[in-house]
Formats: C-alpha cells, structure tokens, sequence
C-alpha cells in the first residue's frame, strides 16, 4: 500500500472571529477523498496564558462523526510535547489546529514514479507568501 506525502500544519486563530468555516472545509477535502486526516488537535490558549488542548477523540462524537471512519485515523502522533511547543508560539486568546494529513491525490502518481523506479530527490513546500512576493517581483520586472 502506497501513501501520498505527509503535512503537519499548524493554524492560529482568534477565538473570537472564528465563523464555523474551517471544519467544513477540512470535511470536504476529506470526503472528496484529496486528504486523510492522520490527527488533529486543537489548542486553545486563554487570557493568562495557559492552554488546554483536545485530541480529535476526546471531543463529542457528533464531531467525530463528520468525518468517514475509513478516511479518519486519529493517531496520536501529535504528542504533548508538540502542544507545548505549539502554545509557547501562540498568543493568548487564540486557537490553533495542529492537522497532520496525507495527501491522498498524489498516491497514483507516486505509484507511477515506482513503477517507473524513480525516487524523489527532493521535496520542499513553498510557503504562500513566498509564492506571492516571487509572483509580485516577476509581474514587476516584466511589466
């Protein structure tokens, strides 16, 4: 059995302009069969600066179930010693989700380069905001 490549992120919210758009969304990746959710974590960090976070189990099973059991497999790999980290980085009165998912949609074509006995030689994720600056300063010099 394959597996696509693994991403954990790490989101920050401000607990007071959350919208209820997020889960949805994450849902729909899921059920559109692009990621598989390997853990998540939520954090949330008050106004004295401690945090308490909530493993996707432990939370009401209404919640749970939004998501396909054969998509979901909630790991626990995100450790406490993850958390700690996460929330020394958080500011107080926040929220974070620490999501770590495969990349379903690239399975196939991993599986393609196998057979092809290809190897991957390297791998980088670009941030967003790097995309946007090099787009910006490439629009400028041919502008």
């Amino acid at each position: 059995m394959s597996f696509g490549p693994v991403d954990f992120l790490v989101f920050e919210f401000k607990t007071d302009q959350l919208k209820g758009e997020v889960m949805p969304a994450l849902l729909e990746l899921v059920q559109n069969k692009i990621v598989r959710v390997i853990d998540l974590v939520v954090v949330q960090k008050f106004e004295d600066g401690h945090h308490e976070a909530v493993e996707m189990q432990q939370s009401a099973p209404d919640l749970l179930s939004v998501f396909d059991p054969h998509d979901v497999e909630i790991s626990g790999i995100i450790q406490e010693e993850d958390l700690s980290k996460i929330a020394e980085k958080m500011e107080n009165n926040t929220l974070a989700a620490a999501l770590l998912f495969e990349n379903l949609w690239a399975v196939k074509f991993k599986e393609a380069v196998l057979r092809a006995n290809g190897q991957v030689l390297e791998q980088t994720r670009i941030p967003h905001e790097t995309v946007e600056e090099a787009l910006a300063i490439f629009k400028k010099t041919k502008g």
